[in-house]
C-alpha cells in the first residue's frame, strides 16, 4: 500500500502557507503576461531510423492556442516498419489560469527498450540486448492547479502501459529469443507533486530560481511486482549575464523507497516472462543475454527503479535508459546566450508563428545511477556540447543540441529546454 497522506498533508501545508511566502521572499517580476493567446502551427514531415525496428516517415503536427484560447494539439503519424498514431491536447483550461488539463494517447505495433547486462554505471557501451514489445498503447493524463502568476503549482498525473514482450534483439536487431505465450504487460504510474517558479518568465526564465518535488508509485498488479514509490527533487537557478543571457545551474536528485519486494527467483521471472532462458544452450551468448533481461527484473524488484540518465534532458550524450538505478544524482551547467530576442513573424505554409528568440547554448553535464545508495557517486559520467534555440510567442521552444561524452557523439531534436520535470 503507498502511503502519501503524509506527503497529502504537506502539500496541503504548502498551500495554506504560500500566500505569506510568495510575498515574502524577493522574488523577480514577470517580463510578460504568463498565459499567451498567440496563435501558430507546425507540420513537420521526418524520416526515422530506430535500432531493431526499421525505417519509415513520420509526420508530426502541432497547434497552439486554438481558436483564441489557451489549447494546444498537437499529434504524429508513423509509416513504413513501425505503424503508430499519437494525439495529445494540452493547457486545457477548465478554470481560467488556474486548473489546467494535458492529455496524452500514443499507440504503437511495436516499440523497442534498451536493456544492459547490469544497471547502475558499469556497463560497456555494447552490453546492451533491445527488448521488443507488441501493440504498445499509453495513455496518459496530469492536472495542475496554478497560483499567484504561476509562481506556485500542485499537480497530479496518472499513465497507463499496455504491452506484451514479443522478442529479445541483439543491437544490430537480429532475434535473440522470441517470447513464448507473452503475458499481457501493464503498468499504472501516478505522480504527485508540486512546483515553486521563483523566476522572472515560466517558459524562458533568465532570472529566478525553480524548484520541483514530486512522489511517483505504480501500485502492484500481484505479488510478483514490487511495491516501492520514488520521490524526484529539482532544483534550477537561472544567473542574468548581461542584459538577455543567462547562465543555468541545475541539481537533481531520486531515490527509490521499497515498501516490499517483489519476485527474486530467477527461474520463476524467466517462467512468468516466457522467456525460459534455461531452454537455451548454456554458456552461449543468447543463454547469457536471456538472463542478463531476467537479472534486471530482478534488480528492479530488490531496488526499485529511480530513474534513468541518457536521452534528451540529462547525460544527453547517451541514447535513451543508458544508466537506470535506484537511486540518481545529476548536476548540470548551462549557458544560454541569446542572439535576438526581438518579435518576427513568419508564415512559410508548413509553419505559422512569431519568432521572439535565437539562443547558442554551451553545456556540461554529470550524473550517477546505483541501486544501492552507499555506492551512489563512485562513478559519473559526463556529457558536453552545444546546441541552438528558438523561442517563440506561441510558448514553443525548438530546441536542437549535440553532446559528446565517453561513447561518442549523439544529436537531439525536440521541443522544450532541459533538465525540465514531465
Amino acid at each position: 500500500m503507498v502511503r502519501f497522506p503524509r506527503y497529502l498533508a504537506v502539500v496541503f501545508l504548502i498551500l495554506m502557507l504560500a500566500t505569506d511566502a510568495v510575498a515574502d521572499l524577493p522574488i523577480p517580476d514577470r517580463r510578460k503576461p504568463q498565459f499567451q493567446k498567440e496563435s501558430g502551427y507546425y507540420i513537420f514531415p521526418t524520416p526515422y531510423s530506430l535500432p531493431g525496428i526499421g525505417d519509415g516517415l513520420a509526420v508530426i503536427g502541432l497547434g497552439m492556442n486554438l481558436g483564441g484560447t489557451y489549447t494546444d494539439l498537437f499529434g504524429f503519424g508513423l509509416t513504413g516498419d513501425m505503424l503508430g498514431l499519437g494525439l495529445g491536447i494540452i493547457d486545457v483550461h477548465l478554470v481560467p489560469e488556474r486548473l489546467i488539463l494535458d492529455i496524452n494517447v500514443e499507440r504503437f505495433n511495436k516499440a523497442t527498450v534498451t536493456s544492459f547486462s547490469e544497471r547502475g554505471m558499469n556497463t560497456a557501451e555494447h552490453d546492451y540486448t533491445l527488448l521488443k514489445f507488441d501493440n504498445f498503447q499509453f495513455i496518459g493524463g496530469r492536472l495542475t492547479n496554478t497560483y499567484f502568476d504561476r509562481k506556485f503549482e500542485v499537480y497530479g498525473g496518472g499513465y497507463l502501459i499496455n504491452s506484451k514482450l514479443g522478442a529479445i534483439l541483439d543491437p544490430e536487431g537480429n532475434t535473440i529469443l522470441d517470447v513464448q505465450d507473452p503475458q499481457p504487460w501493464r503498468e499504472q504510474v501516478y505522480v504527485l507533486g508540486t512546483r515553486f517558479d521563483l523566476t522572472d518568465d515560466y517558459a524562458d526564465p533568465r532570472r529566478g530560481l525553480r524548484l520541483d518535488a514530486g512522489r511517483w508509485w505504480s501500485p502492484p498488479k500481484d505479488q510478483s511486482d514490487p511495491d516501492f514509490y520514488h520521490m524526484e527533487y529539482n532544483a534550477t537557478a537561472y544567473i542574468p549575464m548581461g542584459r538577455i543571457s543567462t547562465w543555468v545551474f541545475n541539481y537533481f536528485r531520486a531515490d527509490a523507497h521499497v515498501l516490499r519486494q517483489g519476485e527474486i527467483n530467477r527461474d520463476t521471472i524467466s517462467v512468468e516472462q516466457g522467456l525460459n532462458c534455461n531452454d537455451l544452450a548454456v554458456d552461449t551468448q543468447e543463454w547469457q543475454d536471456c538472463w542478463a533481461v531476467v537479472d534486471s527484473i530482478v534488480a528492479a524488484n530488490t531496488y526499485g527503479t529511480a530513474g534513468s540518465f541518457g536521452g534528451t534532458s540529462r547525460l544527453r550524450s547517451y541514447p535513451n535508459d543508458r544508466y537506470k538505478g535506484a537511486h540518481a544524482v545529476f548536476y548540470g551547467t548551462e549557458f544560454r546566450f541569446n542572439l535576438t530576442e526581438e518579435a518576427r513573424p513568419f508564415d512559410i505554409f508548413i509553419a505559422k508563428d512569431i519568432r521572439t528568440v535565437l539562443q547558442l547554448a554551451f553545456f556540461y553535464e554529470l550524473g550517477s545511477v546505483e541501486d544501492e545508495r552507499k555506492r551512489l557517486g563512485d562513478i559519473y559520467r559526463a556529457s558536453y556540447g552545444a546546441g541552438f534555440r528558438m523561442v517563440t510567442a506561441s510558448g514553443v521552444v525548438f530546441r536542437a543540441d549535440v553532446a559528446a561524452g565517453k561513447e561518442g557523439f549523439e544529436t537531439t531534436i525536440i521541443f522544450g529546454y532541459p533538465w525540465e520535470p514531465l
